[in-house]
């Protein structure tokens, strides 16, 4: 059986009587003022020593686990399957007079933690998600109705809130995860399978893990602490007990707990968490587009071994070319962190504010060059111009869209900053029919000749296109009409 990434997450069915591209940031309801109950960033130093002697190794996370556990939720959501059944299975309960079907309702548990005394809990989106009723328990057994305040489908995160009546609740200490290094202790507190706050230990088994596949951000801690289904939401710590990232997902053959589990780390959640007050998190922007190393393309750069992003495009006036980069240089590091690849430059840019001056380092012809770089808002040059395909062609029914630092930011996916976007597929579309397109597509060519713009695609679909070329995840692939009246596609 083959490897599969799976959100620590439970979901369990029960009854009771009675394909879009995901658009980033949402505001559900008013919070109040976030920030100002945001705990401050804990940056004491963690001491780091091997154990000299059996007593050392007797020594007990206890104390720890006493003091971080209270902080630490258990959140249980319900949603009403609003699906109809079919009509077989409705003749079938009427013919032996059971009456209509009773509508199901969809329970699934995870973990969460408490960030504000006043009743603010952050856990993953996809904890939440679409959820009718959602109830958080605290370690001491009392529970509160939440209601989802803000959440951020880029990210997974999700912030709730409960009405503690004036009760203060216990906050955990935020760390800073950009401190943590390979090696490091780590705890691992949630409720995986509904069992109860459950404690786990290990250590982080690697940083800057990307492409997971999780979140657009792909950024998480690795750890061998057993996260299981249930544990989506709850606290990674460190061996001091601050939060250094939340439990998210796990890569398991089984279902279960392999060994292999990754947390979003606690810089990125303080990141959500300032942008909740504003409704829209919106990452600094420098206009530079690059690829990975390899060893070929470090050897044309001068460099003898591969290590840091490869520039391949600067928008012109944009921050990275008031700041001197040009394409050819390679990013070596930005404020200090490694940059390796395009997930870590977006990591290492949606940590720092919009306005944030940062120091560059980079390689050209060979030599090490220093820069200074000021994040500024990403813009939205063209306008989105979402734009229904009506023309009969092999994009009718497909809405179409013009992307932009802006929007490509909002959408997420790793989408490029320029070209024609698929957002939508009507269901009696050709493309829903057949399967070609999905959203999240990048329009290149129709009717043989190519588009930049959604005005482009709009002409072109309108002489009836029966050829159209596009680019998904990196791969190209060409369909057409076939002689026989049907679609034909090749990659």
């Amino acid at each position: 059986m083959a490897n599969r990434l799976k959100l620590a997450g439970g979901i369990v069915l029960g009854a009771l009587g009675g394909v879009a591209l995901a658009l980033g940031t949402q505001a559900v309801s008013g919070s109040g003022s976030v920030a100002a109950q945001v705990p401050p960033m804990d940056t004491t130093p963690l001491v780091r020593a091997v154990p000299s002697s059996q007593g050392q190794v007797a020594l007990s996370f206890a104390p720890i686990v006493k003091q971080t556990a209270p902080a630490v939720v258990n959140v249980y959501t319900a949603r009403v399957d609003r699906t109809r059944p079919g009509s077989i299975e409705e003749f079938m309960r009427q013919f032996a007079g059971a009456g209509p079907a009773q509508p199901r309702v969809q329970q699934s548990l995870g973990s969460g933690v408490i960030v504000g005394a006043d009743g603010l809990i952050v856990t993953n989106n996809h904890v939440v998600a679409g959820a009718d009723q959602i109830l958080v328990a605290l370690a001491d057994r009392r529970e509160y109705p939440a209601k989802l305040v803000f959440a951020d489908a880029r990210l997974d995160l999700a912030l709730l809130k409960v009405d503690t009546k004036g009760a203060a609740l216990p906050v955990i200490r935020m760390g800073d995860s950009d401190r943590s290094e390979v090696g490091d202790v780590t705890i691992a507190i949630g409720n995986p399978f509904g069992v109860g706050q459950t404690v786990t230990t290990g250590i982080v088994s690697a940083i800057a893990r990307t492409g997971i596949g999780v979140s657009d951000w792909q950024f998480f801690i690795q750890t061998d602490a057993a996260i299981n289904p249930g544990n989506s939401g709850g606290a990674l710590l460190d061996a001091q007990g601050r939060l250094i990232g939340i439990n998210t997902a796990i890569f398991s053959r089984s279902g279960g707990s392999n060994g292999i589990g990754f947390a979003i780390p606690s810089k990125m959640v303080r990141v959500f968490l300032n942008a909740a007050d504003k409704g829209k998190l919106v990452s600094g922007w420098i206009g530079v587009e690059g690829e990975a190393l390899t060893a070929e393309s470090a050897r044309l750069a001068g460099m003898d071994r591969p290590g840091g992003l490869l520039v391949t495009g600067v928008v012109p006036g944009s921050p990275g070319a008031r700041a001197g980069i040009k394409v050819g240089d390679v990013l070596r590091s930005i404020d200090g962190k490694e940059v390796a690849d395009g997930g870590q430059l977006r990591y290492s840019l949606a940590t720092e504010g919009v306005g944030r001056t940062l120091d560059v380092v980079l390689i050209r012809a060979g030599r090490e060059q220093q820069a200074r770089v000021t994040l500024a808002a990403p813009p939205e040059t063209p306008p989105r111009q979402l734009t229904p395909i009506t023309a009969q062609s092999l994009l009718y029914g497909v809405t179409v869209a013009n992307l932009s630092p802006a929007y490509a930011q909002e959408l997420g996916a790793g989408l490029p900053e320029a070209g024609v976007v698929v957002v939508e597929i009507a269901a009696t579309s050709p493309a829903a029919r057949f399967g070609y397109l999905r959203p999240g597509d990048l329009i290149e060519a129709v009717g043989g000749q190519p588009v930049a713009t959604v005005n482009d695609v709009k002409a072109a679909a309108a002489r009836g296109a029966t050829s159209l070329r596009f680019n998904r995840g990196g791969q190209r692939a060409e369909c057409g009409v076939t002689a026989g009246g049907g679609i034909g596609c090749r990659s």
